[in-house]
């Protein structure tokens, strides 16, 4: 089982049925704020891997929703500072996976891609009682805002997805 450190936007209902799905597989789970962590261009990059920049934001963000940033218009460097400005904008969760101190064993990944997360570090329960609620999770689109596609309530806005 893995060490998972996951940082999200607290209060998010994606978030908290992520961290669920995780820990019903047995991974420990450390729950970071994303919006606080003291982020440097050269930490947040490294989550992003050989993913177009377009792909490193998060969709549902107030200024992307409101067209005022626009990823697919931006290069890496620009990104990187308008997410550093306004963590908002980055696409969750990110998590982090191994041990930085020998390089070799650390893995950064951003979203939650039921697939290629269940390939990496395993999203089977570990307890049959937890089968139900872990299929039944799988089963959601796990990518997104848990309330539907639809992105133009109020608490965007705000920047606070609670539902």
């Amino acid at each position: 089982m893995a060490r998972v450190i996951f940082y999200s936007k607290p209060g998010c209902k994606g978030g908290t049925k992520q961290k669920v799905l995780l820990t019903a597989a047995g991974h420990e789970v450390i729950p970071q704020n994303l919006l606080t962590e003291s982020w440097t261009v050269e930490r947040l990059r490294s989550f992003f891997g050989d993913r177009p920049v377009a792909e490193w934001f998060n969709p549902s963000a107030p200024k992307i929703k409101s067209g005022e940033v626009v990823p697919e218009k931006i290069d890496a460097q620009s990104a990187l500072t308008l997410m550093l400005a306004d963590p908002l904008l980055i696409r969750r969760p990110l998590l982090e996976v191994g041990d930085a101190s020998d390089g070799q064993s650390l893995r950064r990944e951003i979203g939650f891609d039921v697939e290629k997360i269940d390939a990496w570090i395993g999203l089977k329960p570990v307890d049959e009682s937890l089968r139900e609620i872990s299929e039944n999770l799988m089963k959601e689109n796990l990518q997104g805002c848990s309330h539907g596609h639809d992105h133009s309530h109020d608490h965007h806005k705000k920047g606070g997805c609670k539902h």
